[in-house]
């Protein structure tokens, strides 16, 4: 019976340390992958600060200016957001065609 005893506590022991080592390992790669993004998003913030806003485009004797597509506005996800919805909708059943397409009118301003 000493001898069960000792195997299992040893057996205990054993698994302990893996366990503690494995968490400290993790812990390890956790951090790196942290800081790791943090660089990446600091670096893309960066670089997205240094683009200029126009490009000049064109071989012809006067080229013109090419602006930016603009960016989505709070409007633009509010209406993309009820699109969404009302396909949703319509997928299960809900609206009919003619619904889902007056709705749909409503929402765009055509």
């Amino acid at each position: 019976m000493p001898g069960l005893l000792r195997g299992v506590a040893r057996t205990a022991v054993i698994a302990g340390t893996a366990t503690a080592t494995s968490n400290a390992v993790n812990r390890r790669m956790a951090t790196k992958n942290v800081e790791a993004y943090g660089n990446a998003q600091q670096q893309y913030q960066q670089e997205t600060a240094q683009q200029p806003p126009t490009v000049a485009v064109g071989a012809g004797p006067s080229p013109g200016l090419v602006t930016p597509p603009t960016p989505v506005t709070a409007s633009q996800d509010d209406q993309l957001a009820q699109l969404e919805r009302l396909g949703q909708l319509k997928a299960q059943g809900v609206l009919t065609e003619e619904e889902f397409a007056q709705q749909k009118a409503k929402i765009l301003g055509a």
